[in-house]
């Protein structure tokens, strides 16, 4: 219902009749005790209460398809694993090592976005996560693998560009795209408006050297205090390939060499 924002519509891809799925709805309503759409002759919008409970419904609808799927895999002696990464953050030199003593381990990736860097890891959709903070560690076990620098990132046509390197004073004033007041939803979001002189961003160095493009610059801010990258699992992935994974990937990650600063 809230994807088709109309009844008909709705019912259609149910494959109910639209006088049907309104008196379900109502009665929903009337059991809740409150309303879940704003109705006119044109459109159907979620009101609070309905967007609290879509979100509610997608999250549990994603931890059911995952338990399904692993009784599903269960039954056929499957075993896999789902290493969730931040953007920037590289994974495979750990995968490759794991995969090579255990080859029958099938690997899936899975991108963490910055509204969900967790929330993955709680749900069921990835074992393991290589994170940086700050993320809600409760109930998860983490193991620091290193830190990285932060840069800043501004339009090639801000008065600053042509610096060499900043500290966090010479950014006093700038709009901040990272504040609360304006968070944008993506990186390609964030850097869009970055380029189009709508703000600027501070960023780890990975995601600068993985994100670079035309109409952008990254400059080393001297004085920003460095993230912390950490492996993070849950408390109770304590079995199947989860532990090996973590003692490979620990190793193997905290070998790389570090990411020197931008020149």
């Amino acid at each position: 219902m809230a994807e088709h924002r109309h009844f008909g519509r709705a019912a259609q891809a149910l494959f109910i009749a639209q006088p049907v799925l309104s008196r379900q709805i109502r009665a929903f309503e009337r059991q809740l005790g409150c309303p879940l759409f704003t109705r006119s002759t044109r459109s159907v919008e979620l009101t609070p209460a309905g967007k609290q409970l879509y979100d509610e419904a997608s999250r549990i609808t994603a931890v059911v398809d995952v338990a399904l799927r692993r009784v599903r895999e269960a039954h056929r002696g499957e075993q896999r694993l789902v290493v969730g990464f931040s953007p920037g953050l590289h994974v495979a030199d750990a995968i490759r090592a794991f995969t090579a003593s255990h080859p029958e381990v099938d690997i899936d990736v899975f991108p963490l976005r910055w509204w969900e860097r967790d929330a993955p890891l709680r749900d069921g959709r990835a074992h393991v996560g290589y994170l940086r903070r700050p993320f809600d560690d409760s109930g998860l076990r983490t193991v620091p693998i290193g830190h990285e620098t932060k840069v800043a990132c501004l339009p090639v046509t801000h008065p600053l560009a042509g610096r060499h390197a900043l500290t966090l004073a010479d950014l006093d004033g700038e709009p901040i795209l990272d504040g609360r007041a304006r968070r944008p939803s993506s990186l390609e979001e964030k850097f869009e408006l970055i380029a189009s002189g709508q703000g600027i961003a501070l960023v780890p160095v990975s995601v600068a050297r993985s994100y670079s493009r035309p109409g952008l610059v990254y400059l080393t801010v001297t004085d920003a205090p460095p993230v912390e990258t950490c492996l993070a699992v849950p408390e109770s992935g304590r079995t199947g390939p989860v532990p090996d994974f973590l003692d490979i990937a620990t190793t193997t990650l905290r070998s790389a060499p570090p990411l020197r600063p931008l020149s």
